[in-house]
């Protein structure tokens, strides 16, 4: 193999914090190199400062590109095509080596070599929301100046591959989370790029679906020699997918070698869950009966995104919504706590003894529940120009004296599975400075903050590494225990839903097709669907 990208004693300090310390790596051209790591350890901070967007300040030691330079219009390609021919003007290729860290911003080789480099962040679904589907993928031919006749078959192709070739006259904002990551992949792959940076790109899929785009990227990088840094939460990921793996703790490499080795290390290092507390559950806390939510498409017709689905949730359950990415599950999420107006069927809370229906809108209906109601959603979202204690008071309309509101909030985050030193020490941070694992959590815990009786989360876990995911599981099993809240979970992580429900309903193709104890539901599909 030839040698691409060598990192020598990378370090990166974020206000004295150091996220990376001392980072040594070698990654060879068409190699794929996955790195592990809990929350918070430097994963994503190391993806950064690969792709070569940003400028680090507070960087020290090397980040080394070796690349094939055409010194007359600049194209770059990996470092075995020195010599070849450059496919923009015909000039021969030259050996270019450049850190990436002495670069400043606006060089113009520091540009050409990000055009080169593609992209799939967490939780991050680039698309254009007001366009089709086929648009998102014909506008990113036309970002790469791509002006051949043959782009929009080349776009068709690209959606059979990930198999969205259903939806490509959907437009974007209306398709579920894993589908739009799906088509964010398509985008990426339509660059043809030297390296794909992969951070978490299928933390928010089901197992069935992130196995379907694990394929396509793999396929891809055989296919092209693309060289590939990827993180996931799922450490079989890695030992699937990777020639090498990382362990990365606390902004260090504390182990390098084959992915199995490493995976089945970083696996161990996932604490067990107590079993659940026998909990005596309380009487019907939420009612619903034949409900159903449709759309009309000028060129699908009727469209039902949850077809008459009835259920009952009690006091103190934890209840589960299973099922693949498309199936409704985030949709009858946004009806229960009145987000989205069925169209028909009914939605009833219980607010003491009152039954509210959540069908009628206003102050003296719907609004007499949701006050008592709380939603983690997937898409979430924290104030990034605030500090994490301003994001869990003010910014959510929490007014507290000081000591009362730093109290609250460290109480809280420690629920969401922060210790209570670590919470002492997120209080004063920006919320662009935690990891992708923290920020899930503060969101969590300023949901919890509000103190509400029902908490709806729609894919708590997408992104979590085992650790945390743990942790989490475990901060609900405690809050239900302290407060007695009701919690109903909207996931496809099965194991989580099997670690931490009561009850789970699974729903196919917009209908719920069996409720019953999580094993029960979940056993049959966890060998078929969770093989990634």
């Amino acid at each position: 193999m030839v040698l691409f990208i060598e990192i020598k004693n990378l370090t990166v300090d974020f206000d004295g914090i150091k996220a990376l310390k001392n980072i040594n790596l070698d990654i060879n051209e068409g190699e794929v190199v996955g790195i592990l790591g809990r929350s918070g350890a430097g994963k994503t901070v190391l993806m950064h400062v690969l792709r070569g967007i940003e400028e680090y300040k507070n960087a020290s030691g090397e980040v080394i590109y070796h690349l094939a330079r055409c010194s007359k219009c600049g194209y770059i390609e990996p470092p075995s095509k020195v010599g070849v021919k450059c496919e923009k003007c015909g000039e021969e290729l030259q050996s270019y080596d450049v850190d990436i860290l002495k670069l400043p911003a606006k060089d113009s080789n520091r540009r050409n070599i990000v055009r080169r480099i593609a992209i799939m962040l967490q939780r991050t679904f680039a698309l254009y929301g007001d366009d089709k589907v086929i648009d998102n993928v014909m506008s990113s031919f036309k970002e790469i100046g791509y002006k051949g006749t043959d782009a929009l078959s080349k776009a068709m192709e690209l959606l059979d591959e990930v198999e969205m070739s259903h939806r490509m006259m959907h437009i974007a904002r209306d398709l579920s989370g894993g589908e739009k990551q799906r088509v964010v992949l398509a985008r990426q792959l339509v660059r043809n790029p030297m390296m794909l940076i992969a951070d978490e790109p299928t933390g928010t899929l089901d197992p069935r679906t992130a196995r379907v785009v694990h394929n396509v990227i793999s396929e891809a990088v055989n296919n092209y020699n693309m060289t590939m840094t990827i993180t996931s939460h799922w450490p079989d990921v890695i030992k699937h997918m990777a020639n090498k793996a990382i362990i990365l703790d606390k902004g260090e490499v504390i182990n390098e070698g084959d992915p199995g080795e490493m995976a089945d290390e970083f696996t161990k290092l996932a604490c067990t869950i107590e079993n659940k507390c026998e909990r005596e559950i309380g009487d019907e806390i939420v009612k619903v009966r034949n409900l159903s939510k449709k759309y009309v498409s000028v060129t699908r017709g009727v469209i039902y995104a949850v077809d008459d689905v009835s259920f009952d949730v009690n006091e103190g359950e934890i209840f589960g919504i299973a099922g693949v990415s498309g199936a409704g599950k985030t949709t009858t999420s946004q009806m229960l706590i009145g987000n989205v107006q069925p169209t028909t069927g009914s939605i009833e809370v219980r607010v003491g003894e009152e039954w509210v229906d959540m069908t009628v809108p206003g102050p003296k209906n719907r609004g007499l529940a949701t006050q008592y109601m709380g939603i983690l959603h997937q898409e979430y979202g924290l104030y990034t120009n605030r500090t994490v204690i301003d994001n869990l008071t003010e910014s959510i309309g929490i007014d507290l004296p000081y000591e009362l509101a730093v109290k609250k909030a460290i109480d809280t985050l420690t629920t969401t599975g922060f210790t209570e030193d670590e919470a002492k020490s997120l209080l004063n941070k920006m919320a662009e400075e935690l990891s992708e694992g923290e920020r899930h959590r503060v969101a969590l815990a300023q949901v919890l903050m509000k103190e509400p009786n029902i908490v709806i989360m729609d894919e708590p876990t997408g992104t979590m590494d085992p650790v945390t995911k743990k942790d989490v599981t475990r901060s609900i099993l405690q809050t239900r225990e302290k407060m007695g809240d009701t919690f109903i979970i909207v996931s496809h992580d099965m194991d989580f839903l099997v670690d931490v429900c009561d009850r789970v309903a699974l729903m196919q193709e917009s209908k719920i097709v069996n409720i019953d104890e999580p094993e029960e539901v979940l056993a049959p599909l966890l060998e078929a669907e969770k093989q990634i």
